[in-house]
């Protein structure tokens, strides 16, 4: 068939197949660069669209914003899926990258909401809605283009380096910032000069153009469109194609699922997690993430390429089980090298808070009650507190009790410094942490390590989900669960655990979403992943 067979005119050669590798690597870096960079400017992006005196809200508007793209991610994959089936990948991915390089860049020349009010966070969400549309078809594009060029014992290497561009991306987008802070002054660069990385996507997407459109159509949709073999209508048949319903299950919740929600842990969650309750230099922890990031894309590649050898279900599998058992060590080594005095502090002079009423609710501008005033604070000073139930508003810190009915309840500016005051009083620090060289490569080894897993969980899945969809549904087939998975399970993930760590008071809380998913994602792997060796669709399923 059309789909795992390519007939001798049309099969690329070894100079055509570094030119797919290259060209479809370039412009999946450019892309993800494109998304990731929102992201890594959250900080910027939540002073200048999204203002308000509560900065754990605007923290979650700004992730809010964020997953506003990945929400949108599904429908793009069934706009572009359905393309890429009829009109062939090459074409669809022009298209992706090309709205990607647009939204990109409108970001960075929207004017801020002190000047133009509620229009400017609309914009910026509708910029996040393209975006969201052009990734959803991008990857699966990028993807399958590789895949249906390497022959089948060396597909896991090849598309290994489209996982290891992901990464890539987000390495990028941290380089670029990294590189404007250094020749831009701070108060310049918080001003006016983060729009830079915005608009630098304008010269990404020309580059990716000019690489791209170099690039021949995939031989396998040639074949298929020699043999008249094309779908009629890619999104129907993604669900009435025999035992297809399954396999899109076990796409999402088995595959994609897992390896999302590891990725975003690895990378936003501890950048959230060092920049925000460890208090760390933003400049320095982007250098960290940035250092890991550029180290882990080596495994990428690495477990594409074994893979091929052991299969694309061992990897995976072993990948889930570790992060189950490491996720939650690793993060507490983080936080215990990045801010070492926070760590010993909370273990021996724990807060806790207990009153009458005493809820918080992340998304109010303002607290209703008391308690939940105090609970702001301490949630916005990245302090951990146990929670209680008593008649009157109590706060106690280690053994000293204090009187919170004396607080400035009018003033939100006074209150915060009276409550960081008493906390100081006891040895919590809310300076800027700078720790010693040794516990800087400390955390860079493990966020290596969590790239290590990352790439477990990912680099063989472009040609595990390639070879388990039928190649004339297969843009289509493998879009909609990845990006279900990765939009909504994953792109999610900074949002609800920033809305968790709000809500109990612990910087590690957020952590459980991850954990259960990767749970959920090892049972549907363990019963749905295929076993042996790699095998194309049509190979597997002739038996």
């Amino acid at each position: 068939m059309a789909g795992s067979e390519m007939s001798e005119d049309i099969e690329p050669s070894a100079s055509d197949i570094r030119l797919v590798i290259a060209a479809s690597s370039a412009g999946t870096v450019f892309e993800w660069y494109d998304f990731f960079i929102y992201g890594t400017l959250a900080g910027l992006i939540g002073q200048t669209f999204f203002p308000t005196d509560n900065e754990t809200l605007q923290v979650l508007l700004v992730w809010a914003g964020f997953a506003v793209g990945f929400g949108f991610r599904p429908l793009g994959a069934i706009l572009f899926g359905f393309l890429g089936d009829k009109l062939g990948r090459k074409y669809t991915f022009l298209v992706t990258v090309t709205l990607m390089g647009i939204a990109t860049a409108g970001v960075g020349l929207i004017p801020s909401a002190a000047t133009i009010g509620i229009a400017a966070p609309i914009i910026i969400i509708l910029l996040r809605v393209l975006q969201g549309l052009a990734l959803g078809g991008e990857y699966g594009g990028a993807a399958i283009y590789v895949s249906e060029h390497a022959p089948s014992d060396r597909r896991g290497y090849y598309t290994g380096y489209i996982q290891a561009s992901v990464v890539g991306g987000f390495v990028l987008s941290v380089a670029v910032v990294l590189a404007c802070r250094f020749l831009i002054p701070a108060d310049a660069f918080a001003s006016w000069g983060w729009r830079i990385p915005f608009l630098l996507s304008i010269a990404l997407l020309g580059i990716s153009l000019w690489m791209r459109l170099k690039l021949n159509e995939s031989p396998v949709f040639k074949a298929m469109q020699a043999a008249g073999e094309v779908s009629a209508n890619p999104f129907v048949e993604s669900f009435s194609y025999p035992g297809n319903k399954k396999r899109i299950f076990i796409a999402l919740f088995g595959i994609t699922g897992g390896l999302t929600t590891i990725w975003y842990t690895a990378f936003f969650s501890s950048l959230a997690f060092l920049k925000g309750p460890m208090r760390m230099d933003p400049t320095t922890v982007e250098i960290m993430l940035g250092t890991a990031g550029l180290l882990s894309m080596a495994f990428f590649v690495y477990i594409g390429k074994l893979s091929d050898r052991i299969g694309r279900k061992k990897p995976i599998i072993w990948g889930y089980v570790l992060t189950l058992i490491l996720m939650f060590p690793l993060f507490w080594a983080m936080g215990s090298l990045a801010n070492p005095g926070l760590a010993e502090t909370s273990r021996t002079t724990p807060v806790a808070v207990s009153g009458p009423s005493c809820t918080y609710d992340p998304f109010a501008s303002e607290q209703p009650t008391n308690c939940g005033k105090v609970l702001q604070v301490l949630s916005d000073s990245g302090i951990s507190y146990s929670l209680g139930k008593s008649d009157n508003l109590q706060l106690s810190v280690g053994n000293k009790a204090y009187p919170v009915s004396s607080l400035d309840w009018g003033d939100d500016v006074v209150r915060r410094a009276e409550l960081q005051g008493w906390l100081e009083e006891n040895g919590y620090n809310f300076e800027t942490q700078m720790p010693p060289l040794i516990n800087v490569l400390g955390i860079v080894a493990l966020l290596v390590a969590f790239g290590a897993l990352s790439g477990a969980t990912y680099g063989s899945v472009a040609a595990l989900l390639t070879e388990m969809f039928p190649a004339k549904i297969r843009y289509s087939s493998m879009s909609i669960p990845y990006h279900i998975g990765a939009g909504y399970l994953g792109g999610f993930l900074p949002l609800i655990a920033a809305y968790i760590v709000a809500r109990t008071g612990d910087a590690y809380a957020g952590l459980w979403y991850t954990w259960v998913i990767v749970v959920i994602a090892l049972i549907v792997g363990v019963w749905g992943i295929p076993s042996g060796p790699p095998k194309d669709f049509e190979e597997a399923n002739s038996a």
